[in-house]
C-alpha cells in the first residue's frame, strides 16, 4: 500500500505534535520538582588515600572562599554561601556548636557558568565548581581536599543564590558522608 502526500503530512504532523507535547510535559514536571528541590550539590574526593573521621568535631566553620577566576564569579555567590551552608548543616541534622573542636572549610572558585539562552530553551545547566579544603583549625592540617559542585538544571532554579545553595549542599554532603550518624541532632 502506497500512501500519498495528503495522508502522510497529517500523520507526520500528529507524531511531531505528540513528541512536542510529551517533551513540554516532562519539562514542566522537571521544573516543578526543581522548584521544590532547589540547587543540587555533589563532591569529588581528590585524595582517596586518607581515612577521614569527623566524630571529634563539634563545630564546622565556613572560612574564606576566593574567586580563582579573576573576578568572573559574582561576589553575591560568596555572600550567599554562609547562610546556605548553615541551612544545609541543619537539614542534615549535623550539630554546629558555638565552640569545641573545629573543622574549617575554605576554598577557591574554579569555574562558574550561567545558562546560555539556548540552554534556557533546551535544558538549562548552571554550575559552580570549587576546590575545597577541609582543615583541622587547631593544627592547620588539611585533612581532605575535594572538588565541590553546585548545579541547577531547571529554569526556575537558575540564579546565583541557587548555585550557592548547591555548592553549600555539596560541602555539607562531604561532611554528612563522614560524620557519624549517632552524633546527629535528634528531635
Amino acid at each position: 500500500m502506497i500512501m500519498n502526500h495528503r495522508q502522510t503530512y497529517p500523520i507526520i504532523t500528529a507524531v511531531a505534535f505528540m513528541c512536542l507535547v510529551s517533551g513540554c510535559i516532562s519539562r514542566a514536571a522537571r521544573e516543578g520538582i526543581g522548584a521544590v528541590r532547589g540547587g543540587r550539590g555533589t563532591w569529588i574526593l581528590l585524595d582517596s588515600s586518607k581515612t577521614v573521621q569527623l566524630d571529634a568535631y563539634k563545630r564546622f566553620e565556613l572560612g574564606n572562599f576566593t574567586d580563582g577566576m579573576h573576578g568572573k564569579a559574582p561576589s553575591e555567590l560568596l555572600a550567599y554561601l554562609p547562610a546556605e551552608f548553615e541551612k544545609a548543616l541543619a537539614d542534615k541534622k549535623i550539630p554546629n556548636a558555638p565552640d569545641g573542636k573545629t573543622l574549617l572549610i575554605r576554598g577557591k572558585i574554579l569555574h562558574y557558568e550561567d545558562a546560555s539562552l539556548l540552554g534556557e530553551i533546551i535544558s538549562p545547566l548552571e554550575e559552580v565548581v570549587a576546590r575545597v579544603e577541609f582543615v583541622d583549625k587547631d593544627t592547620g592540617k588539611v585533612i581532605c581536599v575535594a572538588n565541590c559542585v553546585g548545579r541547577t538544571r531547571e529554569s526556575i532554579n537558575s540564579g546565583i543564590r541557587t548555585k550557592a545553595q548547591g555548592l553549600a549542599r555539596a560541602i555539607v554532603g562531604w561532611i554528612d558522608h563522614h560524620y557519624p550518624k549517632d552524633k546527629r541532632i535528634r528531635e
